[in-house]
């Protein structure tokens, strides 16, 4: 089934590695409006849903690898991946650069 819609078209952003992902894993983030639109645009990373409703934010609005750079983190990426719900074609391109992903979420 061939995907369809906005999010069939929609350029999203991947990182070159993920070792360049040096934002923060812990604390309070407030991400900008063009990120997160909403009344609640602050996220504390100590707690396990805040953390992953963020980097699902930041993974399916980044529009530069500089958003990806400065809110994400590698290491807490690679905790966070196999509970993060994303677009399939979002995950496909994450997945094609990084398969090592898929191995930790296996």
């Amino acid at each position: 089934m061939e995907a369809r819609g906005y999010g069939a078209v929609r350029p999203y952003i991947v990182p070159e590695t993920l070792e360049e992902l040096a934002g923060p894993i812990t604390g309070v983030v407030s991400l900008p409006h063009h990120l997160d639109w909403g009344p609640k645009r602050t996220y504390d990373l100590d707690q396990v849903a805040d953390a992953r409703l963020m980097y699902m934010r930041v993974i399916r609005e980044s529009a530069t690898p500089d958003d990806l750079r400065r809110f994400l983190n590698s290491s807490l990426l690679r905790r966070l991946w196999p509970e993060l719900i994303l677009p399939p074609r979002v995950r496909v391109l994450w997945l094609d650069r990084f398969p090592e992903l898929q191995r930790r979420a296996a």
